[in-house]
């Protein structure tokens, strides 16, 4: 198990005035909106989440990445547990030709959004529920989703990866490491329901018997 850097390039091409986002729209109200996973959440109001979740080929240096560091091949399957629109499945089989892919994720919306040319390998579902056979996936990752489970839940998805996949596993999840940033990611997310510091992370980690990599996102 080792941290590995995937994400934070990707997470920090984005600028964000915590202070204007929780104060220009009601949080409650945008955060029930944005819990439904449906249009809200994805391309709605940019107050309440993305505003437009729509493909720009950000993550296809974070799939090739990948694919270097865990040595993927043709006929490797990868699996993203909560794979929102298919954005980076996508792009890993625009890296690596041959490559299989599969998704799941809780928003049906997202689903039926979809990027077409992935749309048929993904489907609605719970991470802590993953409806594949033990050791089916060359490559298991999970960004940026797991966070938004209660703990029980997280518990459960941990060990559904773990179970899944064969020896590689990569997750990325938010965290904190001092006030400041606490504060942020509080004035930031809208689905965060576990609020955890690195340690706090390890101790899940250490629990569940994850043994993949991870790696986390900062607000600072």
């Amino acid at each position: 198990m080792a941290y590995v850097d995937f994400i934070s390039a990707v997470h920090k091409s984005t600028k964000r005035d915590y202070v204007k986002r929780v104060n220009e729209y009601p949080k409650a109200e945008a955060a029930q909106k944005a819990k439904e996973w449906g249009y809200d959440y994805w391309d709605g109001d940019r107050r309440i989440c993305y505003g437009g979740y729509t493909y720009d080929g950000r993550w296809e240096k974070v799939a090739r990445a990948m694919v270097e560091h865990y040595k993927l091949k043709p006929g490797d399957r990868i699996l993203d547990v909560g794979c929102g629109k298919g954005f980076l499945l996508y792009d890993f089989t625009k890296v690596l030709p041959g490559i299989e892919v599969a998704g799941i994720d809780i928003s049906g919306y997202a689903i039926k959004n979809a990027k077409e040319e992935v749309k048929d390998y993904l489907k609605v579902g719970h991470a802590g529920e993953l409806p594949f056979e033990d050791n089916s996936f060359d490559l298991v990752v999970s960004i940026t989703t797991l966070h938004n489970l209660y703990c029980m839940d997280f518990d459960r998805a941990l060990r559904e990866i773990q179970r899944v996949g064969k020896k590689n596993k990569y997750m990325c999840v938010e965290s904190y490491r001092n006030e400041q940033e606490k504060v942020n990611l509080l004035y930031w997310q809208v689905t965060c329901e576990m609020f955890c510091t690195p340690d706090e992370w390890q101790w899940w980690f250490d629990t569940t018997g994850y043994t993949g990599d991870h790696s986390f996102i900062y607000f600072e």
